[in-house]
């Protein structure tokens, strides 16, 4: 088990969701099986090949990868199948078909977003997180991050939001739109115990919609609260943590300690 904590959109407990009645995926009518599941936010990625008496479907709830199993009796069974000695068996495929594509899809979002560098542009380790300019929380981790980040070994991009307090989105703005983005960020955050940075008086258009357009992604990501940290392990596979990361999450997420 990866040492962080997993967030999703949704939550389907394993095993224990039992649909009726699941026809073959080549009709042009969605089974009523699948339906249902659809309407539980689950969407459908390919059927696995399987020398079992079952048919095995990929798919994923939100940012969670899942298996569905359909019996010979055409019952749906959402949930994780094991060998004989306790094995997962369909985990590598679920990885290839479902949990890389997200976690790639999810990394070029942050990519694109309108995100404040803390840190050197050719630290090897990217790490996002969204960050709330009134989070004491967000603060505690880029102070904790320092070593990291004055050794350059990670550099943390911060996609400001702005929900906690009535000028959070002022501040964020005030960030965003400073002539170097990094210095105020700077500011706000070495300043945090006296107020923080001054907010900015109006917010224009453009950063109003860059904050939804953070808020929106953070909430598709699955956090619903700030900092929201997000990286990627070896095998390119998403580690999220909601929160300030708790003792030992801080080597899985940034790396050896310099």
């Amino acid at each position: 088990m990866r040492p962080t904590t997993r967030l999703f959109l949704w939550a389907i407990t394993a095993s224990t969701l039992l649909i009726s009645a699941l026809t073959r995926a080549d009709e042009p009518a969605l089974p009523p099986a699948l339906q249902a599941l659809e309407t539980q936010g689950v969407t459908i990625v390919e059927e696995l090949e399987t020398t079992d008496d079952l048919r095995i479907l990929a798919a994923a709830a939100g940012q969670q990868p899942l298996a569905i199993y359909v019996t010979a009796g055409g019952n749906v069974i959402v949930g994780t199948r094991f060998d004989a000695r306790g094995r997962p068996m369909d985990e590598d495929r679920l990885q290839q078909l479902v949990e890389l594509p997200m976690a790639q899809q999810a990394w070029s979002q942050l990519n694109d977003s309108s995100w404040v560098l803390d840190g050197d542009i050719e630290a090897p380790r990217i790490v996002y997180t969204f960050s709330d300019p009134n989070c004491p929380y967000c603060n505690q981790f880029w102070k904790a991050a320092r070593p990291w980040i004055d050794a350059g070994a990670v550099q943390l991009r911060h996609v400001m939001v702005g929900m906690l307090k009535a000028d959070s989105a002022t501040k964020a703005a005030a960030i965003l739109d400073a002539p170097d983005s990094s210095a105020a960020l700077r500011e706000n955050e070495q300043n945090f115990a006296r107020g923080g940075i001054t907010p900015k008086r109006s917010i224009p258009n453009s950063t109003r919609r860059t904050l939804e357009d953070h808020r929106m992604l953070m909430m598709t990501l699955g956090f619903r609260g700030t900092p929201g940290i997000v990286a990627l392990d070896d095998d390119g596979l998403l580690q999220t943590v909601n929160g300030m990361p708790q003792s030992g999450t801080l080597e899985a997420l940034l790396g050896p300690r310099p």
